[in-house]
């Protein structure tokens, strides 16, 4: 019910910065946490960000706090990923994912299965 486009991603070199977006098609973010994950080789898949629609309160993982910052444009229906101080190990697929739910105000989905829509992901390459 719930598609997700991505943009953004690409070539870094480190200490550069890059911009993710990600936007609905067809069905508004409203009331649904909005999660960024990422995926490198042979790693799991793991949880980068989430940001509550409703609040706009967000979560980071700690290996990218202080570094990355989620956004939304709430009339583009948008959420954003900025990456800055991009390490060499920020280098995976980067997925945004939306758990199609309303959740309250206070709650921050941060586990891969409590998302049941996904974006088909963007490369984000970091060069040393």
């Amino acid at each position: 019910q719930v598609q997700l486009v991505q943009s953004g991603g690409g070539l870094v070199q480190a200490g550069g910065s890059l911009r993710l977006s990600c936007a609905a098609s067809g069905r508004t973010f409203s009331g649904y946490s909005m999660g960024w994950f990422r995926q490198a080789p042979g790693k799991e898949r793991e949880f980068v960000g989430a940001i509550n629609w409703n609040s706009g309160i967000t979560s980071y993982a700690d290996s990218v706090k202080g570094r990355f910052t989620i956004s939304r444009d709430i009339a583009k229906n948008t959420v954003y990923l900025q990456m800055n101080s991009l390490k060499p190990e920020d280098t995976a697929v980067y997925y945004c994912a939306t758990g199609g739910v309303v959740d309250s105000k206070a709650y921050i989905r941060r586990n891969v299965n409590e998302y049941g829509y996904w974006g088909p992901g963007t490369q984000v390459t970091v060069s040393s």
